[in-house]
């Protein structure tokens, strides 16, 4: 019994030493455990969200215009209007244009957000008939679209007809195969001419500026004089129809002479080495004729040998490559023909010198 007392007094003095040891590391980690919250500090937050910078925006009403039908040789105007949707300030940088087609007017470069601005387009219609495309290329500081292509569409239809559509001309004599022009309105409705002009006046037409008409005849002079120094080119007749201002038709004549080659040219040529070419200059008539002489105007070329051919003559030539000129990397030289009771004809002589190795 006193044995049972005994065990039962140890095992309580046992549990009391065990709290007080339990309380004691409690009392010891409690400071550390708010240290560590200390060290932790507050909850981290979620970054604000980024606001986009401001910007401009190019926004057109269209970036197609149809002319749909129109007349050759015409001028037309259309607009292509635009805006600053953005909020920052919008600078046409640059417009650029495909070939030959549209000259444009823009008031100013730079717009203000909310701001309108037109781009005026004036498009010269060709002088053939058929359906055309020409671009222009709006540049600016909206870098989501810095480049607006902007489209012109026609098709040229012929509301005047003519014929011929090209003068091939003799130079035998005067008039010989110039035939007669004729135009005439398709649609039916009447128009006078205007003018009548010719590259360098070489040929000629009366005409009444004051007469209407659905059909006109022209018959054409021809200047052989004139035309021997300028053996092509344009007539062009200016007219009153709302359809057609112009009507273009290209001449060109058979040259007295045919010369082969029509330029002597010379390739990898060296200082003081002479090279032989042959040359042959023909009549494209068949007629007879006399060369006189054949000279060098700088002493480059040297004829050796000339004989008489079928309709011409055929020469041998000796070109002497002069010495080089500094960083000069070619030489040239004329070699003139005196026809007799004739023209005197130039061919012209181009040489480039060979590259020296390095």
């Amino acid at each position: 019994m006193k044995w049972n007392k005994l065990i039962l007094t140890v095992l309580a003095a046992g549990c009391v030493l065990f709290s007080q040891v339990c309380c004691e590391e409690q009392s010891k980690s409690a400071p550390a455990s708010k240290a560590v919250l200390k060290a932790q500090g507050p909850a981290k937050t979620q970054p604000a969200p980024v606001v986009k910078g401001q910007r401009p925006k190019i926004v057109f009403e269209k970036t197609t215009y149809n002319f749909g039908e129109i007349g050759p040789s015409t001028k037309n105007t259309c607009e292509f209007k635009f805006k600053n949707a953005g909020d920052s300030p919008l600078k046409i940088t640059r417009v650029s244009k495909t070939c030959g087609c549209t000259p444009y007017t823009l008031s100013k470069r730079e717009y203000a957000p909310g701001e309108s601005g037109t781009i005026k387009v004036k498009y010269h219609a060709g002088a053939h008939a058929g359906t055309v495309s020409k671009h222009l290329f709006v540049f600016s500081n909206d870098k989501q679209n810095p480049k607006v292509t902007l489209t012109v569409k026609a098709k040229i239809v012929l509301k005047v007809d003519y014929k011929p559509k090209k003068l091939v001309l003799s130079l035998k004599e005067e008039n010989v195969d110039c035939p007669e022009i004729t135009i005439n309105s398709i649609d039916g409705k009447p128009f006078a001419i205007k003018s009548f002009k010719s590259t360098a006046n070489c040929i000629t037409a009366d005409v009444n500026s004051s007469a209407k008409a659905t059909e006109f005849t022209l018959r054409p002079k021809v200047d052989i004089k004139r035309l021997r120094r300028t053996p092509s080119g344009i007539i062009s007749i200016s007219l009153t129809h709302p359809g057609t201002g112009v009507v273009s038709i290209p001449f060109e004549t058979l040259a007295k002479y045919k010369i082969s080659p029509p330029v002597i040219t010379i390739l990898n040529a060296e200082p003081k080495k002479p090279i032989t070419r042959k040359l042959w200059i023909l009549n494209n008539y068949q007629e007879y004729f006399e060369i006189e002489s054949a000279t060098s105007e700088k002493g480059t070329i040297r004829v050796l040998n000339r004989k008489k051919v079928k309709d011409g003559y055929e020469f041998e030539l000796e070109i002497a490559p002069p010495a080089v000129e500094g960083k000069k990397r070619f030489f040239s030289d004329v070699l003139s023909v005196n026809v007799k009771d004739d023209e005197k004809l130039k061919i012209a002589c181009r040489g480039f010198y060979k590259r020296k190795n390095k």
